[in-house]
């Protein structure tokens, strides 16, 4: 009988918030920061294109449990739009499909703002992740595919023109899950009759993560420690950039618990949750004791039922 290995890395837990640059792909940023922290599992809240910089949330260890939490966060990207071509691709990496020698002027652009804002409609590029029988469309397409994407609902909370001028402008939009930037800078385009494709972008922020959280890979490569002799190495001055798991349950009710209570939810029994403040029924919440995530689940008539537990 085969005996499962030993798992390979530190059970390292918590966010990172990587400042991913230019040129980087997103699996390449985690098998990076993978690394650096020598740790057991990680995995990213969002995918970012290789010609897109900015913030990349992280997930080490248990963390990786409240992914999907993050992943429902709303973003802020700031992005470029040049006027003028129409891309395969809808950014700098693929060919010119159209050409215009119209530009919009600003007062055009401000009034087209509105359309997309609000809940909308949005097609997504042919290049993306988006699956289509099984297979990404961007797989499809580099095939030379003629890949037809479904058009699909998203949620703009805001749209700003950031400055114009007229070859290029600048702009910044709050989204939720599955708003594609490259798509907005396609349709507004196609729609001032001018063509526009995205030549820069840069995710401002996740929710609940801020600015003040992004670290870059230098940064990192600066703390990682170096091993001296038969000393063991030293991480605490690299760890010392992981976010704690619960930040990223900032959207859900959290009750603290006991150290007694916090033992027996993780053997998955239900406690009931005393204190004035406790709320009596929720659909998901998450209990902490000491400041530290025990376990997401259910309250119900003021007892939490736990769904999801992490290590201590």
């Amino acid at each position: 009988m085969s005996r499962r290995g030993k798992k390979k890395g530190r059970p390292v837990s918590g966010w990172l918030i990587l400042d991913k640059p230019v040129g980087m792909g997103s699996t390449q940023a985690v098998s990076k920061v993978k690394w650096l922290f020598q740790a057991e599992k990680a995995g990213h809240a969002g995918t970012l294109d290789p010609l897109a910089s900015g913030m990349l949330p992280i997930a080490l260890g248990e963390a990786t449990k409240t992914v999907p939490y993050v992943m429902d966060g709303a973003k802020i990207y700031r992005f470029t739009v040049a006027w003028g071509e129409e891309r395969s691709t809808d950014d700098l990496e693929g060919p010119v499909t159209e050409r215009s020698d119209k530009r919009p002027g600003e007062a055009d652009i401000r009034a087209l703002l509105p359309k997309y804002t609000g809940v909308i409609m949005q097609r997504p590029p042919r290049f993306s992740a988006v699956k289509i029988d099984g297979e990404r469309a961007y797989d499809l397409a580099r095939e030379g595919e003629v890949v037809e994407i479904a058009e699909r609902e998203i949620e703009i909370g805001r749209l700003d023109l950031v400055s114009h001028d007229p070859e290029r402008s600048v702009f910044e939009v709050e989204c939720g899950k599955g708003t594609y930037v490259r798509s907005l800078a396609r349709d507004m385009g196609r729609d001032l009759g001018c063509f526009g494709h995205v030549a820069d972008l840069r995710r401002v922020s996740v929710e609940p993560f801020e600015p003040e959280d992004l670290v870059t890979i230098e940064e990192l490569e600066v703390a990682m420690p170096r091993r001296e002799g038969e000393d063991a190495p030293d991480y605490r001055a690299i760890d010392d950039y992981v976010i704690d798991t619960v930040v990223a349950l900032d959207c859900l009710p959290q009750v603290a618990i006991t150290d007694d209570a916090a033992s027996r939810i993780r053997l998955g029994n239900p406690v009931i949750i005393r204190g004035r403040d406790a709320p009596v029924e929720a659909e998901e919440a998450c209990a902490t004791a000491r400041g530290k995530l025990v376990a997401i689940g259910a309250i119900e008539a003021g007892m939490f039922k736990p769904k999801r537990v992490f290590a201590g």
